[in-house]
């Protein structure tokens, strides 16, 4: 089995206007469908994830504060690339969001390790 790192992503200033005005009722609606998305596809996950926070840029010249558009992240094993996006279809919670969507990206082996 490979393994696939698997990005939500959104427009950043997305992610802030969703936290800002969603209800509790909205969240706990959220947060059940994702529990139930997680459930029907425990065979495939290798790490749930989380989401993810403010972001730091580091370079040659030093750390400062960045943007990006990454809310969240989910480890997930497959056959195969096409496998993978397979499990995140349509019916996926993160894409019911307007202007959402999900970057599946192979985790490749380190060579000599």
């Amino acid at each position: 089995m490979k393994k696939f790192m698997v990005l939500y992503m959104a427009p950043s200033a997305q992610f802030e206007q969703w936290m800002k005005t969603m209800t509790p009722e909205q969240h706990k609606k959220g947060m059940d469908a994702w529990k139930a998305w997680m459930n029907a596809n425990m065979a495939s996950m290798v790490d749930g994830g989380g989401p993810l926070g403010k972001a730091k840029r580091v370079d040659a010249s030093g750390a400062k504060d960045s943007k990006n558009e990454m809310g969240g992240y989910s480890v997930v094993q497959a056959e195969s690339h096409d496998a993978a996006a397979k499990i995140f279809g349509k019916d996926h919670p993160h894409l019911q969001w307007p202007g959402a969507w999900i970057e599946i990206t192979e985790i490749m082996p380190v060579p000599g390790m």
